[in-house]
């Protein structure tokens, strides 16, 4: 497939798969779970761009897929603890441990249909485990085979988490385009 995946530190490659086309339109740049609410709410056109380019500085906020020097591709992971996700009551912590959260997958249009999705996630894992992470979750839908809506797809499905390895740790009170979301966990250590 030729497809390579790596920490996201490229801020334009970065706006390639998650910012506007128009910068000054208000688009998720991938920051709903990443950033407490009050703020993610606050932030309007360049503004979220430029939350984004904070972030990297703090080190990569996800990871990226190239064919050849094309971006393709973007997962975000992170340190549970630093996202959203956190404080989320409809998605349940399972015990104590410092777990990695990926939570939005993407492949540009043009590029869907080739297995990036799972590169994507492996490539999440990995990072997730460079960075010293003791196991990765996903809280993807359980659409049990069933269509999900393009604009809601980003979570992923239980059994894209399944064929990376993730296991049904547990389910949750989350519901996205009428499937509920599951807490699908990958240990590393």
């Amino acid at each position: 497939m030729g497809i390579e995946v790596r920490p996201a530190e490229r801020y334009d490659d970065i706006a390639t798969m998650v910012g506007p086309k128009n910068p000054t339109s208000n688009v998720c740049w991938c920051l709903s779970y990443r950033i407490p609410g009050a703020e993610n709410r606050s932030l309007a056109g360049p503004a979220r761009g430029d939350r984004v380019r904070r972030l990297l500085d703090e080190g990569p906020p996800g990871v990226l897929a190239y064919d050849g020097d094309e971006v393709v591709g973007w997962a975000a992971v992170h340190r549970r603890a630093d996202t959203t996700f956190a404080t989320n009551r409809r998605i349940p912590h399972l015990d104590d441990l410092d777990v990695w959260s990926v939570w939005c997958i993407r492949v540009r249009p043009g590029h869907r249909g080739r297995g990036i999705s799972h590169a994507l996630l492996q490539g999440a894992v990995a990072f997730a485990a460079s960075e010293g992470a003791p196991a990765v979750e996903g809280y993807p839908v359980d659409n049990e085979g069933r269509k999900v809506d393009l604009t809601m797809a980003y979570v992923g499905t239980r059994r894209l988490f399944e064929r990376a390895g993730f296991v049904l740790a547990g389910r949750t009170d989350s519901v996205l385009n009428g499937f509920p979301r599951v807490i699908m966990r990958k240990e590393l250590t």
